[in-house]
C-alpha cells in the first residue's frame, strides 16, 4: 500500500525576514534572503531566482565534489553546485525524473531539501529519493537503471569521516547509472565560475521518514525504500536459494562489518532477512552520520574491530567489510586477508560456475592501471577481452555499456558488475559467498569445509601469485607533493630500458595515458609508472578523493610463480621492492613523512 507523504515547512527552510515562503539556499537560521521580483512557474510550481555569487575550486573530480561539510553548508555553495549541473545539462532534463539518495553522513537530509527545490525549479518532473534521504551508490545506480531514471545525484564522500568537522560530497551519475563522464563534470565546473541565480521552487520541505508521494502541481517527490530495487537487481545477479542454503549451515558463520554507515539496512534485509544468517552477523549495522566517530574506509587499519575479530582464535568462516557509502569491500578469512587485486581476478575466475548471471561467460574483464596483473592472467586463461584503464568508474562503465566488460575491479577495495555502473561492496561480498557456496555445496555437515584462504591458495597454485601493496600517506601538504611528482617526472625524462634500479631492470617509465576504446577521449597524467623486465611495478599516484590537502599513493607489486613462495606474506616478499620505491621518489625527504598512514 502506498502511503502518502506529510508535507511540512521546516523553520530552517523559511527565512524570517521573509514575506513569504522563500526557498533555503543555504543561509543561516533567520538571515535575510534577497529574492528577484520576477517569477515563473514550471510544472505547475512558483520558481523565484535566488541571486548568487560563485565560489572558486567547485571542480569535480573522478567521485564527484568532496570538501569539508563546513564549506557545503556555507550559503549557496551546494545549491551553487547544483544548478551549475542542472545548468549544464540545459533543456534536457525537462519532465525528467530524478534519483537522489546519500549515505546518511551529516548534513544530507538537509541537503536533499535543497537538490528537492532545485529540480522542481530547474524543469524535473519527479524526484526519486530514498528514504530518510538513504540509498548506497551501488544501490543508486540500480535505481536509475531499473527505473529509467535520467539520472541521479548521489550525497557522499564515500569512505571519507563524517560529521560537521569532515567530509561531505555530492556526485552524479548518468542514466545508465554510471558516473558522469568528463564531458559533463567539465561543464559543470564552467558553469560554477559563473552561476549568478538559482532556480528555486517555492515548496515546503518534503517528510522524507514516509515512503509514498507528495505532489506540488505536476512536480512530484516519491520517497521509496532504498533497498527494494538493489534487492531486486541481486536477486536477478545470484542463487538465492543456495546462498541461504549455505549461510543455514550450523557449521558455518560470517560477519559482516556496516561500519556505521549505510550498508547497515541493506546488510540486515538481504544477509539476515533474505538470506537467513542470524542478525549478530551484521555488526555496526545502525548508521550515525558521523560514523560513530569512526573511519568508514574497509581496510585493515580501520576494520580494526572486524579484524580482531577475524583474527581471534575461535573466528567466524568469513568476514566482510563495506565503506561509507557501499561501494568498497573488504574480504577476510580466519586470520586471512583477500587483497583487492586478487579478489576481482577470483571472482573473474569462478563467475561462470558459481554465479548464474555469469553463465553465458564474461564478455570481457577490467581493471584500474594501479591494479596488480592477477586479473589479467585470469582474462588470458578465459580467452576474454582484457583492459587496463585509469582510476575511475565511469572508464568501466564505457566499456559496461558497449558489451565489452562484465567484471571489473579497481585495488582501491573496488569491485563490480555490469549489472548496475558502480562498484559495489556488497555485490563482491555476495559473489565470494557464491564462490564459497559452490565449493561447498556437495560437502555434508560436519565435514571440512573449504575456506576462503583455500579458494586463494588454489588459485595461486594456478595462476601464480602477483605480491601487491599500496601505501598511502594522507593529507600531505599539496605542495610537499606536487614537489616530489615533479622529482619523479624528472627521474622517468632520464631513465631508459635497462636501467638498473636497485636490482631491478627497468623495462620502460611513463606517466599513464589512456585513449577510451569506445568514445576516443583521452586521460592524462594518471600515474607515474615504474615497470621492470619480471612484471614488477612501482607506482605514484595523488589521490582525487579526499577534501583537503593530498593523498600520496604508492603501489608496489611483484609476481611469483614459486611454489616456495606462494604463502610468504606480502610486505615481506614485496620488501626489497618497497625500499627501491621510496628511494625512487625520495617520499621522505619531500613530505617529512616517515611512515605511511595505511598500508593494504
Amino acid at each position: 500500500m502506498m502511503l502518502h507523504s506529510k508535507v511540512h515547512t521546516s523553520r530552517a527552510s523559511v527565512p524570517r525576514s521573509a514575506k513569504s515562503a522563500v526557498p533555503f539556499s543555504g543561509a543561516r537560521r533567520g538571515a535575510s534572503v534577497r529574492v528577484s521580483a520576477s517569477m515563473a512557474a514550471v510544472a505547475g510550481v512558483t520558481v523565484k531566482p535566488v541571486p548568487t555569487k560563485p565560489y572558486e575550486g567547485q571542480k569535480t573530480g573522478t567521485s564527484g565534489l568532496r570538501k569539508k561539510t563546513k564549506e557545503f553548508m556555507q550559503p549557496n555553495y551546494l545549491a551553487n553546485w547544483v544548478q551549475s549541473l542542472f545548468s549544464a545539462l540545459g533543456d534536457e532534463v525537462k519532465g525528467k525524473s530524478l534519483g537522489l539518495g546519500g549515505d546518511g553522513r551529516y548534513y544530507g537530509k538537509e541537503a536533499a531539501q535543497i537538490i528537492i527545490k532545485l529540480a522542481a525549479g530547474n524543469g524535473f518532473k519527479k524526484v526519486v529519493v530514498g528514504q530518510d534521504a538513504l540509498m548506497a551508490t551501488p544501490a543508486a545506480s540500480a535505481l536509475i537503471r531499473r527505473r529509467h531514471l535520467y539520472g541521479g545525484l548521489i550525497m557522499s564522500a564515500s569512505h571519507n569521516p563524517g560529521g560537521p568537522d569532515n567530509d561531505f560530497g555530492i556526485k552524479f551519475n548518468y542514466n545508465s547509472g554510471e558516473p558522469a563522464p568528463e564531458r559533463i563534470t567539465d561543464k559543470i565546473f564552467g558553469e560554477t565560475s559563473k552561476v549568478a541565480t538559482l532556480n528555486m521552487a517555492d515548496i515546503p520541505d518534503v517528510d522524507l521518514s514516509k515512503i509514498g508521494v507528495t505532489k506540488f502541481g505536476e512536480f512530484e517527490v516519491e520517497v521509496v525504500d532504498p533497498v527494494a530495487d538493489y534487492l531486486a537487481q541481486l536477486k536477478e545477479v545470484f542463487d538465492f536459494a543456495l546462498l541461504k542454503k549455505f549461510l543455514s549451515r550450523k557449521d558455518f558463520s560470517m560477519v559482516f562489518d556496516a561500519m556505521h554507515a549505510v550498508t547497515g539496512p541493506y546488510g540486515k534485509r538481504i544477509l539476515v532477512e533474505e538470506l537467513g544468517a542470524p542478525a549478530s552477523a551484521v555488526l555496526n549495522g545502525v548508521p550515525s552520520p558521523d560514523f560513530n566517530g569512526g573511519h568508514p574506509d574497509p581496510n585493515l587499519t580501520y576494520a580494526e574491530e572486524l579484524v580482531k575479530i577475524m583474527w581471534a582464535d575461535k573466528a567466524p568462516a568469513f568476514g566482510a567489510a563495506s565503506d561509507g557509502d557501499g561501494d568498497r569491500n573488504m574480504i577476510l578469512g580466519h586470520k586471512f586477508f583477500v587483497n583487492p587485486s586478487d579478489s576481482v581476478a577470483l571472482i573473474a575466475a569462478n563467475a561462470q560456475s558459481c554465479i548464474p548471471y555469469f553463465k553465458g561467460g564474461l564478455k570481457g574483464v577490467a581493471r584500474s592501471m594501479p591494479t596488480s596483473g592477477a586479473l589479467d592472467r585470469v582474462a588470458e586463461a578465459l580467452k576474454v577481452p582484457f583492459f587496463e584503464t585509469p582510476t575511475g568508474w565511469k572508464f568501466f562503465g564505457n566499456l559496461m555499456d558497449a558489451g565489452k566488460c562484465s567484471v571489473c575491479g579497481e585495488e582501491s577495495f573496488g569491485t563490480g558488475g555490469d549489472h548496475i555502473r558502480e562498484k559495489d561492496g556488497l555485490f563482491a561480498v555476495l559473489a565470494w559467498l557464491s564462490i564459497l557456496a559452490f565449493r561447498n555445496k556437495d560437502v555434508p555437515e560436519g565435514g571440512k569445509l573449504v575456506t576462503v584462504a583455500d579458494v586463494c591458495t588454489e588459485h595461486w597454485k594456478k595462476y601464480g601469485r602477483n605480491f601487491f601493496s599500496r601505501y598511502d600517506y594522507e593529507e600531505c601538504a599539496s605542495a610537499d607533493a606536487d614537489k616530489m611528482v615533479a622529482h619523479l617526472r624528472e627521474v622517468i625524462a632520464k631513465s631508459k630500458p635497462g636501467d638498473k634500479i636497485g636490482e631491478f631492470t627497468l623495462a620502460t617509465a611513463d606517466d599513464f595515458e589512456y585513449t577510451d576504446p569506445i568514445d576516443g577521449s583521452k586521460a592524462s597524467k594518471q600515474g607515474l609508472r615504474f615497470v621492470f623486465t619480471d612484471g614488477s611495478r612501482i607506482i605514484f599516484r595523488l589521490s582525487g578523493t579526499g577534501s583537503s590537502g593530498a593523498t600520496i599513493r604508492m603501489y608496489i607489486e611483484q609476481y611469483t610463480a614459486d611454489p616456495a613462495k606462494l604463502m610468504l606474506d606480502a610486505q615481506v616478499a614485496l620488501g626489497p621492492i618497497i625500499k627501491v620505491a621510496l628511494d625512487l621518489s625520495q617520499l621522505q625527504k619531500f613530505t617529512g613523512r616517515e611512515r605511511p598512514t595505511v598500508i593494504t
